[in-house]
């Protein structure tokens, strides 16, 4: 991978089959390529610094908003959302790439990966960097995060309100987000109220309630998955913890765990040049000739990286 400076992303709206999904692309040529899922909740724009890093270090690298997220279409009120419809346009995105893509999957990206990684064969993914996530997690950290997702049905009056509910869910950020920053976040109702960029009706169907019943399932796909796998978690993080790991690591034996320590959940957001870092670090190991991998192969076993994220 040879470091340079890379062209803005290109935009495109690609079609799944019953809708289609908002994406962007930096060095289309470029290879290794690099798919980025986010969170519940999430836009593509979360991985706007890290593409940008991985794309400057030579990588192709995709982003997408989830259905029902930022810019791509809402499901019919009469469908609803449903975990396997998130986790069939993850699998097109997949095929849509030149080659197998590493995946980048934060929160309920990475637990699709997780399904697809061990589910498919051929396996779609020629890696995995999950963040943050395993196949268990604690449940309070979810209901925090739901919580607040639930807790401003009727918007706010301004960016300014915005931005300050934003700062007391993160008060791990040292900057408030800008009206600029907050625009790809937010719609302008017809009331003249700006409210969250995601469908309220991810919140009001079976989606949320399908996750617990979906560990079973994840935890038997993790046992099958066959390709390399990068955790990175936060060392502050509510959503994972050292037993889930510790499980998680148990269950993907060729699993490598690196841990951020000042980051929480959000940990591309929290520490973004860290995590970055480590990315690229992964992706040049994949990269690199199979005789210096296993020279190497002690670092990669279930013994703990911790970065300070200083």
């Amino acid at each position: 991978m040879v470091n340079h400076a890379p062209l803005p992303p290109t935009f495109e709206r690609i079609a799944t089959g019953d809708l289609h999904l908002a994406a962007e692309t930096w060095n289309p040529q470029a290879a290794p390529s690099l798919l980025f899922a986010h969170g519940f909740g999430q836009t593509r724009g979360a991985w706007n610094a890290a593409a940008t890093a991985l794309a400057q270090a030579g990588c192709r690298c995709v982003t997408f908003d989830a259905r029902g997220h930022g810019e791509s279409d809402r499901v019919d009120s009469a469908t609803g959302y449903h975990m396997d419809q998130f986790a069939d346009d993850l699998l097109h995105l997949a095929a849509a790439q030149p080659q197998p893509p590493i995946l980048v999957g934060a929160s309920m990206g990475g637990l699709l990966g997780i399904v697809l990684a061990g589910e498919v064969r051929p396996a779609p993914f020629r890696a995995l960097v999950l963040v943050d996530i395993t196949p268990r997690w604690e449940t309070a950290g979810v209901e925090r995060i739901l919580a607040f997702m639930q807790a401003h049905p009727d918007g706010f009056a301004n960016y300014t309100e915005a931005a300050e509910q934003i700062a007391n869910y993160l008060p791990q950020r040292r900057e408030r987000k800008s009206a600029e920053q907050l625009r790809p976040l937010l719609r302008e109702g017809v009331d003249g109220r700006l409210r969250w960029h995601w469908d309220p009706a991810l919140l009001a169907g079976d989606l949320v309630r399908e996750s617990e019943r979906y560990q079973p399932r994840l935890l038997a796909a993790a046992a099958k998955i066959d390709v390399p796998v990068l955790l990175l978690s936060g060392g502050r993080s509510d959503v994972v913890s050292r037993g889930t790991v510790d499980e998680f690591l148990q269950l993907v034996p060729q699993a490598r765990h690196v841990e951020l320590a000042q980051a929480t959940h959000m940990v591309a957001g929290d520490a973004n040049d860290a995590f970055a870092r480590e990315v690229i670090h992964y992706v040049q190991s994949l990269e690199a000739p199979a005789t210096s991998r296993t020279a190497d192969a002690a670092p990669w076993n279930h013994e703990v990286s911790r970065c300070p994220c200083r």
